[in-house]
């Protein structure tokens, strides 16, 4: 039992005692005392002054008292108007801080060996263009999610949906077709995920174009369309891909290996990773099979021109397209199919998929049709819906090239890393590699905590200079503070002081006590993060952390304290600050810096 759920079970102690009536724990209002009060927690009164039925500050003593008598951890009490101010003992927090002490993985569950599974799928990447600034935020959402729900005692495994069949996928074929003259990534030195989104946006410059020569011969647009040659083209690439033809199986596989290479370096470059790849290719024949064997039981229905529908008018929502009239699947098709190969290979008991909020429709709909089908974990699968990333100029367009590529945008990162970096003088002294791999560090922190520490429901804006400053609510600010700590503990190290394992009680003092309270919400602060799936409660507990030390830091000696024992509590303060911050990050996918 923690200390609030203590003091809350205390409190009902006390009305029940006090005044004659039962109250549950749960009803008991317990806050963090505000920083201009007195005081570690706050138990709001007012709502039983109709029991007591007297003023606010007699029943804020009465119910101190009782306290002070029958919870140790409770030093002294402050009543004031309707609220009660509960002061914790120092042994309390020397006890938080050795426990702390003790513990590398403090704040963390781990997974017994029958925790519930739960698999996550985040990236779900096309292969007819490369990874930018969106691809972004999912990845490092859902790599982030993966983490947050492994230390909450759950087995957890990634998964990713690459996307690489459809009309899509045949407008940047047939594009290189065209126009590509053989190219590839060893003849243009290009990424091949580059090398094939190039063709992706030429197809839509040449369709727009043939678009705009058709409405120009006095077509509508909707029959300029329609009457397009190339969009023709691309559409007999689709059908004929789907009967197995061998020339455009080739050039499918030719193109999606130059993909492939390049996501792979991407998603190494932003340090995450799968347990699991399943492919569109193999998944859409899955959910064919499961669609037409529902439309034999009378789950879906058949139009006239041949195509395969859901009804969901009895749910409050639309007829949905499963299958075209040329028989080809649509993505809710593939969806179908990969969810029943994920229960085939794994035991699973939640399904999280992280994907952006433009695509809330499509998720209330599949999981309808999945518990339609008949699998158990339909109805209460998790769409992880976030905000889109913009920039300051406006949203992104893959079609017309104007995305910011996540290659490019991490190695700009890095040359802004390294330019503050020298001018600030912070890595004076290191070699070029040494220094080079703190920028990346610094880069890769900005930009990820950047991103997370957004409510990931909140559409966001960019900023990549605001995000590497080493001042405010930044990556490199946390960062730089744990590679502070880190250069005191050296030091002590260097001038043999030893940092003990327990902690000396009667020398706490205020501000080690602050930093102590922030010690002692991290474990809930990771529960309630796991809980509701937002990783920014753990980007704003570590910037509060980082500040609350760096305020210590510049208030207390720490080596240069005369009394050994302060110097030793502030010395092992010091050290399990660090260890939180590298906790915190690392829940983040975010590496601190040992020096900088």
């Amino acid at each position: 039992m923690n200390i609030e759920n203590k003091l809350q079970q205390a409190v009902a102690e006390a009305v029940e005692k006090l005044y004659g009536q039962a109250v549950s724990p749960e009803s008991i209002q317990v806050n963090v005392t505000r920083k201009d009060q007195n005081g570690d927690y706050t138990v709001v009164v007012f709502p039983l002054l109709k029991i007591s039925k007297k003023a606010p500050d007699a029943t804020s003593a009465e119910i101190g008292e009782y306290i002070i008598g029958n919870v140790k951890e409770v030093a002294s009490y402050e009543a004031v108007k309707g609220f009660l101010n509960l002061t914790l003992s120092k042994v309390y927090w020397a006890e938080i801080l050795n426990a702390a002490a003790a513990d590398d993985k403090y704040g963390f569950i781990e997974a017994a060996p029958d925790a519930p599974l739960v698999m996550i799928e985040y990236s779900s990447p096309n292969t007819n263009k490369p990874l930018h600034l969106g691809h972004i935020r999912n990845n490092l959402l859902g790599f982030s999610l993966s983490r947050l729900i492994s230390v909450r005692g759950n087995k957890v495994v990634k998964t990713n949906i690459v996307n690489d069949r459809g009309i899509h996928i045949c407008k940047s074929m047939l594009a290189w077709k065209k126009w590509g003259n053989g190219a590839t990534p060893e003849s243009t030195g290009m990424k091949g995920d580059h090398l094939v989104g190039d063709y992706y946006v030429r197809f839509d410059k040449e369709y727009k174009a043939e678009l705009k020569a058709l409405q120009a011969k006095g077509m509508t647009e909707e029959e300029a369309e329609a009457a397009s040659p190339l969009m023709a083209e691309a559409r007999e690439m689709l059908v004929k891909w789907e009967a197995g033809d061998p020339e455009v199986r080739q050039l499918w596989s030719m193109m999606n290996s130059w993909v492939y290479a390049g996501f792979d370096e991407t998603y190494k470059l932003l340090g995450v990773d799968f347990d699991k790849i399943y492919y569109e290719s193999n998944t859409y024949k899955e959910g064919k099979e499961l669609v037409l064997k529902g439309l034999e039981e009378g789950k879906f229905y058949r139009e006239s021109d041949g195509s395969v529908w859901a009804d969901l008018t009895n749910e409050g929502l639309d007829k949905k397209i499963l299958l075209r009239k040329d028989g080809t699947s649509v993505y809710m098709t593939q969806d179908i199919g990969t969810a029943k190969l994920r229960f085939r290979d794994f035991p699973i008991n939640k399904m999280i998929y992280v994907v952006g909020n433009e695509q809330n429709y499509h998720f209330q709909v599949l999981s309808i049709l999945l518990d339609r089908i008949g699998f158990e974990w339909g109805k209460s699968l998790v769409h992880y819906s976030y905000g889109m990333v913009e920039l300051p100029e406006g949203k992104m367009k893959s079609r017309e090239g104007t995305v910011v590529d996540a290659d490019d945008l991490v190695g700009d990162m890095i040359n802004t890393a390294r330019e503050m970096g020298k001018e600030l003088g912070k890595l004076d002294g290191y070699s070029e590699a040494e220094a080079e791999e703190v920028y990346r560090t610094l880069a890769l922190g900005a930009l990820k905590y950047f991103i997370l520490k957004v409510d990931p429901k909140k559409t966001m804006t960019f900023n990549p200079k605001e995000s590497i400053d080493f001042n405010g609510n930044t990556g490199p600010f946390v960062q730089y503070a744990y590679a502070r700590i880190k250069s005191v503990l050296r030091k002590a190290q260097d001038n043999g002081f030893e940092i003990p394992s327990q902690c000396a009680p009667d020398s706490l003092d205020g501000k080690e006590i602050q930093l102590l309270r922030l010690i002692e919400q991290f474990p809930a602060t990771v529960a309630e993060a796991g809980d509701v799936y937002s990783p920014a409660l753990i980007a704003n507990f570590a910037y509060d952390l980082a500040k609350e030390y760096n305020q210590f830091y510049h208030d207390y000696p720490i080596l240069r304290e005369e009394d050994s024992t302060k110097r030793a509590n502030r010395l092992l303060l010091s050290r399990v600050v660090a260890q939180v911050i590298k906790n915190a990050m690392w829940l983040l996918g975010i590496d601190v810096p040992e020096r900088m």
